[in-house]
């Protein structure tokens, strides 16, 4: 939209969400009770539609090329219970009740290790 003002988006309240060159914006999924960090994916106007639609997260895959629900092949859902968005609406927050692993290795998170000078650490339990 672009006769959308950055006032409007940025201080209104409608919800205009930006997507950016390859109809994409991020979304974050946090645990809605520990607020621990999931994982990162992208949406399109589909995703967000059926996320929004179902209460379930639904996704854009990059790598698929085509709508994802998270979950559809290990059943490991996400639940969303709210979706915050940022100050340029480019980038969501979705507060999710997660149903088992979020990170398709197994692991509760996709950010279960750091960054220790040039090598990465498991991070514990």
């Amino acid at each position: 939209m672009s006769d959308v003002s950055p006032a409007d988006r940025e201080q209104g309240s409608a919800f205009l969400p930006r997507f950016d060159s390859q109809g994409l914006l991020t979304a974050i999924a946090v645990d809605s009770a520990s607020r621990e960090v999931l994982m990162v994916a992208f949406m399109d106007e589909e995703a967000l539609a059926k996320t929004r639609e179902t209460g379930l997260a639904h996704f854009h895959s990059r790598s698929r090329g085509r709508l994802w629900l998270k979950g559809e092949t290990s059943g490991h859902f996400l639940h969303v219970e709210e979706i915050r968005v940022d100050c340029d609406q480019d980038a969501l927050v979705l507060a999710v009740r997660p149903e088992g692993p979020a990170c398709h290795t197994g692991e509760r998170s996709c950010f279960y290790r750091r960054l220790d000078g040039d090598k990465l650490t498991r991070l514990k339990d």
